[in-house]
């Protein structure tokens, strides 16, 4: 019995030790801004170089958060770091052997951008998860969003929404306007194949659609707007559960 106490304390220790190093790593990265990523690292492996301009979520144009937001992950502002539909999806495509976009939110996007390797495996999405709660319990949205637009890589070796705009149209985020915005965004789900200063069609199909995407759905960094929709979104919630417990009573 005594080595399996021993084993058991040296796991409850590890792991004890591993929440508070996270902790504190994740809420240290809430004030001040993170040196690099190994995204980062691998692109200056490969590149020599890369290119990337930190700059505060109110030294970025609205058009620019709200055009990542529209086309990434519309419920971003209220959901807790997860959108459990997408997820859902994700699994039944990969049941039939599909491969779905789409089912990472932006806080999870940020969470593995800034705190973990590239790759795929199921530790990493345990990781990934983990970070993922971590963020949104000690991060502001407005904090998530601001990392989000200063780590994601936005074309080859160009981090954050303030070196995209540079390369791609010689001016600063703050400058961006709507159709700019939308046209970095249309290259994120493959921001090395893709470019916003030489579109392919491809390309400026997405920018009309992000665009689209961004009127429908403007009001969205509106805090009383935001505020009635989670007031919603919660009812919605609560009339589920309500019905689910009602179903398991039958």
């Amino acid at each position: 019995m005594r080595p399996l106490r021993t084993t058991l304390r040296f796991f409850l220790a590890s792991a004890c030790w591993f929440v508070l190093v996270s902790a504190s790593w994740v809420a240290l990265l809430g004030l001040v801004n993170p040196p690099v990523t190994w995204v980062m690292v691998d692109q200056a492996s490969e590149q020599g170089e890369f290119h990337r301009t930190n700059k505060p979520l109110h030294e970025v144009a609205r058009c620019m958060p709200l055009s990542v937001i529209s086309s990434e992950d519309q419920r971003f502002m209220t959901h807790n770091g997860f959108s459990w539909a997408a997820i859902e999806k994700a699994m039944e495509s990969n049941k039939k052997g599909r491969r779905v976009k789409g089912a990472s939110t932006i806080s999870q996007q940020t969470a593995k951008n800034v705190f973990l390797w590239p790759g795929r495996n199921y530790v990493r999405k345990g990781l990934e998860a983990w970070f993922t709660v971590l963020v949104e319990t000690l991060w502001t949205k407005e904090r998530i969003l601001e990392v989000y637009l200063n780590v994601a890589e936005m074309g080859k070796g160009v981090f954050g929404a303030e070196a995209a705009a540079r390369k791609c149209f010689g001016r600063s985020a703050l400058q961006l306007i709507p159709s700019q915005a939308a046209m970095i965004t249309a290259t994120l789900p493959a921001p090395r194949r893709f470019s916003c200063s030489s579109p392919s069609g491809y390309v400026r199909d997405r920018q009309q659609w992000v665009l689209r995407q961004m009127r429908n759905v403007d009001d969205v960094l509106d805090p009383v707007v935001l505020a009635r929709r989670k007031e919603k979104l919660e009812a919605e919630e609560k009339r589920k559960s309500e019905r689910r417990n009602r179903a398991n009573k039958k």
